[in-house]
């Protein structure tokens, strides 16, 4: 089986949540987080290289570093079995968990603790936990 992490790149948790995931699942479980490796000002880099370089938003989605980054990721989405979403994060982790919702993959969701704001949409995930012990337990 293969757990796909979703989530910022500025969530110092994901790292910590990985690990605890491989020492926890059994040896045959792979969980993914590689793509956290970039570092929480990846996506603020590229913007500025992409600025610097005169190039709208729509030129740096065509352009080779956001094409390759799409694909490695989009890539590892497609292998998975299941993608967790790991609370707080932004609109590329919903757009990544929807992916794998539409493409029938077991979703989760992980907030940290209640949200201070209810939201119905995330029905459509197949679990809502609020822990890492309930998400050991829908694992």
């Amino acid at each position: 089986m293969k757990v796909y992490l979703i989530g910022s790149l500025r969530n110092p948790d994901i790292p910590k949540l990985a690990h605890h995931l491989r020492d926890k699942l059994d040896f045959e479980t792979e969980v993914f987080d590689d793509w956290y490796a970039a570092g929480p000002e990846a996506d603020d880099k590229w913007m500025e290289y992409e600025k610097a370089r005169c190039n709208t938003f729509a030129q740096a989605l065509d352009g080779y570093a956001a094409t390759h980054v799409y694909e490695f990721d989009k890539t590892h989405l497609d292998s998975c079995d299941v993608a967790i979403m790991v609370m707080p994060a932004g609109k590329s982790a919903h757009l990544e968990l929807g992916y794998c919702a539409g493409r029938g993959k077991r979703t989760i969701i992980l907030m940290n603790g209640e949200p201070e704001r209810f939201d119905v949409m995330y029905k459509f995930a197949d679990h809502v936990v609020t822990s890492w012990a309930d998400l050991l337990n829908v694992l």
